[in-house]
């Protein structure tokens, strides 16, 4: 089953040809959904899953990059860098999606992982060249992203029925996220800090190796699985079921070239696109570097590393929770939002001024305030991923989701990227990221209080269906 036909532009006909009886009465044949869809869910968000800690490999073990490979924080910024810069070629991939189908965008996107983690891997005594290989194999990791990150909407649309849509999109879109969290977690377990292979009578060169070695079994270990999700993917991973789940699943979609003309002279769209891409392109590239932010307040690599991977845990579980509470309750995506990041405006202004240079002024810095306002920003901004994508639908409908979700993932990256653009320059104090993150919250919220709501795929599963 894991062989299909190529699509074509008939893709985006509709699946049921719903036959007009009258001037207000339809036929409409039966739909069904498949219980292999949670298969095809797992297997996406897998790969999710993997491109996520592949891309945050470096930043929670950077003080033992820096010393094994002789990387400079540019370095560390710059392979963090290399996530956003994958989006580059993002329309094409989406072009890729809308023409033939999420089977040959997924099996492309993990092709490139797997070549990615396995030019990374290759054991090299030359530190220059494994260097540059490093660099390519983020690269090309990064390139998968906008499918793991812009297609979740289009699979929950596509194989699950509209009572578990936000809790299908919450699955697919925040495992890339988690998996980004298990980087935090896994690389300062595996990989030893620098102070703690100084023993006496150990050379630094001595030291430096071992770092390496144990950074060798990381790199190992993620290319094994993500050569195993491939061939997963290689095996089964069909683009849609043979029938559809819902009416709004078998509607026709608007062409390429419409959809972004629709896009782009959306209003509306273009505000909560804002109010999305702004404060999570700002966290990634803060998430990215936090062990670098928390240095200065006496953090080690393990802790920024425990702080980075609650809060993302965190945002997943809360993600999920709160995705199947708005499958039960439809209509209050907007709500949700609000209170996230009023929420989430709140939490980050605690860190803030928690970790303001000494003045006699700011709040107390102690390990529970540092830890509870890190995991507070991560749940409130990450688990309104979701909350956001089936939002972005509900608004553009019937613009197909992969190009919805695509171009709102570039804006993401391309705020990261300048974020980190700005690293490179400025990173001897990096309080000023903080005060990044604060603003943005900020500013999603005014966005989200302006923005005028509407549900047109729910007014056709939820009415027309009836």
């Amino acid at each position: 089953m894991g062989a299909v036909s190529s699509s074509t532009d008939d893709e985006r006909e509709p699946l049921l040809n719903t036959t007009q009886q009258s001037d207000s009465s339809f036929v409409q044949p039966a739909s069904r959904v498949y219980s292999r869809r949670w298969l095809v869910l797992g297997l996406f968000s897998l790969l999710g899953f993997m491109q996520g800690m592949v891309w945050n490999t470096w930043g929670p073990i950077q003080n033992s990059a820096k010393q094994a490979y002789g990387f400079t924080s540019t370095d560390i910024a710059m392979l963090v860098l290399c996530g956003p810069v994958g989006f580059i070629p993002w329309f094409l991939f989406m072009w890729l999606m809308d023409k033939k189908g999420l089977r040959v965008t997924m099996l492309l996107s993990a092709f490139l992982m797997v070549i990615g983690t396995g030019v990374r891997s290759i054991p090299l005594t030359d530190l220059s060249i494994k260097k540059w290989l490093i660099h390519g194999g983020q690269l090309l990791n990064g390139l998968a992203g906008p499918t793991v990150m812009s297609a979740p909407p289009l699979l929950s649309t596509t194989w699950f029925a509209p009572d578990q849509r936000a809790t299908a999109t919450a699955v697919a879109a925040l495992l890339s996220y988690l998996g980004a969290a298990c980087s935090f977690l896994i690389g300062p377990l595996v990989v030893p800090a620098p102070n703690q292979t100084a023993v006496l009578h150990c050379s630094a060169d001595k030291s430096s190796a071992h770092i390496r070695d144990c950074v060798q079994i990381v790199l190992y270990a993620e290319f094994a699985m993500v050569f195993l999700l491939f061939a997963a993917v290689v095996a089964y991973f069909p683009s849609r079921p043979p029938l559809p789940p819902s009416v709004a699943a078998a509607s026709q979609r608007l062409s390429y070239r419409s959809s972004f003309c629709r896009l782009l002279s959306n209003l509306r769209f273009l505000m909560i696109a804002l109010a999305y891409s702004v404060p999570l392109g700002i966290l990634a590239g803060w998430s990215g570097v936090l062990d670098m932010i928390l240095t200065p307040a006496k953090v080690s690599q393990v802790d920024a590393g425990w702080i980075g991977f609650w809060s993302t845990v965190g945002g997943c579980v809360v993600g999920i929770g709160v995705a199947r509470f708005a499958d039960s309750m439809r209509g209050m995506l907007k709500l949700i939002l609000l209170l996230m990041f009023s929420g989430a405006t709140l939490s980050s202004t605690w860190l803030t001024l928690t970790c303001l240079p000494d003045s006699g002024s700011h709040l107390p810095l102690t390990t529970a305030t540092l830890y509870t306002s890190c995991i507070l920003v991560g749940i409130f901004i990450i688990s309104s991923v979701p909350m956001f994508f089936e939002l972005f639908i509900e608004t553009v409908y019937p613009v197909p989701e992969g190009i919805t979700c695509g171009v709102v993932t570039f804006l993401s990256n391309l705020f990261m990227g300048a974020l980190l653009f700005f690293l490179t320059f400025y990173h001897t104090d990096l309080s000023w990221l903080n005060w990044c993150l604060t603003g943005s919250c900020l500013f999603s919220l005014l966005l989200i209080l302006l923005f005028r709501e509407s549900y047109d795929r729910l007014y056709l599963d939820v009415f027309v269906s009836v």
